[in-house]
């Protein structure tokens, strides 16, 4: 007989067996209460505000609840999880940076209402705020490695797995996007 005290024990990788052999919705709720929050935040990093990034997260997880059969346990679950929600989010990402550039246009009424002396209350986080627009400007495969590497901080090995690439593609992938990074951030901004 199992009670949640047992069905907690489980590891992930038992949770998932279950899950697809038994189509086991209690299960599936152990697996979401388990990695809710890490793939909120994930999801937080692509979003613009908390409602887009709880709309990304249901998302994860109902694409996951369908796809988990796809789950063969080469690398640990949670690292599966990692590259499941990144590739979503990044796929959510580029759908809809193509729908933003068709409806951006200028209202040149909003920079004439700028005034000169508005308070530096902005002024002292402007490096943030700079390098939050910098990451917006490059890709999102770009921005995905580098909240992988220095937001999440996975070792080169996870990105590894995350992504199923070889190790020097990883490392020239990081740099490529580092240095990509640093030209919009000093140039656009």
């Amino acid at each position: 007989m199992r009670t949640l005290e047992n069905i907690n024990e489980l590891s992930d990788e038992e949770l998932v067996d279950g899950i697809v052999k038994n189509n086991d919705t209690l299960l599936f709720e152990i697996l979401y209460d388990r990695y809710a929050m890490l793939v909120y935040n994930k999801c937080y990093g692509f979003a613009n505000n908390e409602d887009e990034a709880k709309d990304l997260t249901q998302d994860v997880f109902l694409k996951l609840f369908i796809k988990l059969a796809s789950f063969k346990g080469k690398s640990k679950f949670s690292t599966w999880l990692y590259s499941f929600t990144y590739n979503h989010c990044v796929n959510y990402v580029t759908r809809n940076t193509a729908k933003k550039f068709e409806k951006q246009s200028v209202d040149y009424t909003d920079i004439e209402n700028l005034s000169d002396d508005e308070d530096d209350t902005g002024f002292l986080s402007m490096k943030v705020d700079k390098l939050k627009v910098a990451l917006e400007l490059i890709s999102p495969e770009e921005k995905m490695i580098l909240l992988l590497k220095y937001q999440d901080s996975l070792s080169i090995k996870e990105i590894e797995s995350v992504l199923g690439i070889g190790e020097s593609a990883v490392k020239m992938r990081i740099k490529r996007a580092k240095d990509k990074l640093q030209t919009v951030y000093a140039n656009n901004l």
